[in-house]
């Protein structure tokens, strides 16, 4: 590896992706995590998530360079063990920044947590979640029933937010995806784009009878009350993409796919 930039490797637990780090172990010279510029992560797009997760809570956040070793690898670029320095110096930059949730639970308990794909809140019972929204301190719907409701980047709109029928959202369009899971009540409302300044709250309505959790990617919540959702621009996050695999491109052909 460049001398001139010193770089570390973890890699996720699955057999799979240990083995591929054997490989690279064998080939390339690599620093420990706590004295690197920048981090080469084998596995799934949980665990680029993962990994991501960890970068917000050091003091310095290092971009990382994903290569796929799990099932879809979305955010990932493809695995190979070759010319790997090349790749890394060819890779185009990309910033994300996270969402920021605030939820308070009926029992009055505070709880953050940042997400980078969405915020999901979802009925834990069977009987469907009544909730508020407020957009910018103005309720813009006093009563949604539903299964639930997400708020999504870019960059995880064409996960859960794609699969609820949301809308997808190219990298730099500077807004969120507010998408209702399979909505009741409004029937004709399909979800709202926002820009991605916009502050989103949700309050219960019932929550003794109709019981929801947040869920920020996969950190859990359960029987809240309210929710406050936000970007969080102070904590950017950057990852590495080869040219040819750039996560811009994806998103743009995920509008294309059948």
């Amino acid at each position: 590896m460049n001398q001139d930039r010193r770089i570390a490797l973890i890699a996720s637990p699955t057999q799979q992706a240990q083995e591929a780090a054997d490989a690279l172990r064998g080939r390339y010279e690599w620093s420990p995590l706590d004295q690197a510029d920048l981090v080469v992560a084998l596995g799934g797009d949980g665990f680029l998530l993962q990994t991501l997760h960890g970068m917000l809570g050091r003091r310095r956040i290092l971009p990382v360079f994903g290569m796929n070793l799990g099932t879809v690898g979305f955010l990932m670029n493809e695995w190979s063990a070759d010319l790997l320095e090349n790749r890394i110096a060819r890779a185009k930059t990309f910033t994300v920044s996270p969402l920021r949730m605030e939820a308070v639970t009926v029992d009055g308990e505070t709880v953050e947590s940042p997400a980078i794909n969405e915020i999901s809140l979802l009925r834990e019972t069977r009987q469907t979640a009544k909730l508020e929204v407020t957009v910018n301190d103005r309720v813009v719907l006093p009563e949604l029933v539903c299964d639930g409701v997400l708020v999504a980047t870019p960059a995880g709109s064409t996960a859960y937010n794609l699969s609820a029928q949301g809308p997808i959202l190219p990298l730099d369009s500077a807004m969120l995806a507010l998408t209702p899971i399979s909505p009741f009540r409004p029937r004709r409302w399909r979800g709202a784009i926002l820009p991605d300044r916009t502050r989103i709250k949700f309050r219960v309505l019932e929550p003794g009878k109709r019981a929801v959790s947040a869920v920020a990617d996969q950190r859990e919540v359960r029987d809240v009350a309210t929710v406050s959702v936000m970007l969080d621009r102070s904590t950017p996050l950057t990852l590495l993409f080869d040219p040819e695999h750039a996560l811009d491109d994806r998103i743009t052909m995920e509008q294309f796919a059948i």
